[in-house]
């Protein structure tokens, strides 16, 4: 059945996309949108399908996917049920970085940005692990957590504080830092999309070894696992996820947390299973959200960063809730 419910998710998905590319501001019937693949004339509707409404609906898609495992891979490595890549600080740390390089540097282009994206991702999510295992007691769920608010704080501070000191820079780039698939192109997907694919590879091929870490690291070494290799391996994909998704959408947060919890509601704890339906649902979840966004102040679009922190906070109080009574 877990087969027959992915495929009816992976038809629900692409339902969303349809209804992402055919309505919005301005309603396209759908009978244009099938027109402009299989008809393509050139006429505004087709040209705005093709250029603006496929690349939002893709690249949400793409986003969606990688956050929501980064998240399952995350709240594995940390035994921290509201691990995510924005709580846990890599998302600040590469949105950071990519104002840092725009700021000084001058960089620009989305090839350049997916490299000081990854940079960034790497050396925040580094030292919340630094930081979060220092003591006899290892690495803990409280330590980690303090640990990622920090990193978070510490890099929206600095990110925040760039801003002020160059106004060109803070008009640029304010719509992404709050996490945007609005005006995207597909040429900003072919800069990121071989490090998201790589990161989801990693990930899935993992499944069956996260099922053994998520026992205990003793345990898992008594099993023939090499506890460290599996969270190398983990912290590497969640790099390439997030620093991917950050490249190619901003820091866009609470994917990574809503997701996981859900789909092990629905298919259990087996990581083989978590991991496909996390990629799935993550996409359906950006998706819609950014449809919704579209219609709570129109004709004006809300950024779809602040359309999943409506929906993620209450979600995030709830889960820090019914974590600390257990």
């Amino acid at each position: 059945m877990r087969v027959v419910y992915l495929i009816l998710s992976l038809l629900v998905l692409t339902g969303v996309m349809v209804c992402s590319i055919a309505f919005g501001v301005t309603d396209i019937p759908l009978r244009t949108v099938w027109e402009s693949v299989t008809h393509y004339n050139g006429s505004n509707e087709h040209l705005v399908i093709r250029t603006t409404r496929v690349p939002r609906a893709v690249i949400a898609a793409a986003v969606g996917a990688c956050l929501a495992v980064a998240g399952a891979v995350m709240q594995v490595l940390t035994r921290n049920p509201i691990a995510s890549p924005s709580t846990l600080g890599v998302n600040a740390g590469a949105a950071f970085f990519i104002m840092l390089c725009g700021t000084f540097l001058g960089i620009t282009g989305q090839h350049a940005f997916t490299w000081v994206a990854l940079i960034g991702a790497t050396l925040s999510g580094g030292i919340v692990f630094l930081l979060g295992s220092i003591g006899r007691d290892g690495m803990t769920p409280v330590k980690i957590t303090l640990a990622g608010a920090s990193m978070t704080a510490f890099f929206a501070s600095l990110t925040q504080g760039l801003m002020l000191t160059d106004g060109k820079m803070f008009d640029q780039i304010l719509a992404w830092l709050v996490g945007s698939v609005a005006g995207r192109e597909m040429s900003q997907l072919e800069a990121v999309w071989p490090y998201m694919a790589c990161g989801l590879g990693i990930a899935l091929l993992m499944g069956r070894h996260l099922n053994v870490l998520a026992m205990g690291d003793d345990l898992a070494q008594g099993l023939g696992q090499n506890p460290a290799r599996i969270k190398w391996l983990g912290a590497a994909s969640v790099i390439l996820l997030a620093g991917g998704s950050v490249a190619a959408a901003g820091p866009i947060a609470f994917i990574g947390i809503i997701i996981p919890h859900i789909v092990r509601y629905l298919v259990g704890t087996d990581h083989r299973w978590i991991l496909p339906y996390s990629a799935v649902l993550g996409a359906i979840l950006l998706v819609a959200a950014d449809l919704g966004s579209r219609y709570i102040a129109m004709p004006r679009e809300v950024p779809v960063g602040v359309m999943t922190a409506i929906m993620g906070v209450p979600f995030f109080v709830y889960i820090a809730r019914k974590g600390r009574r257990t």
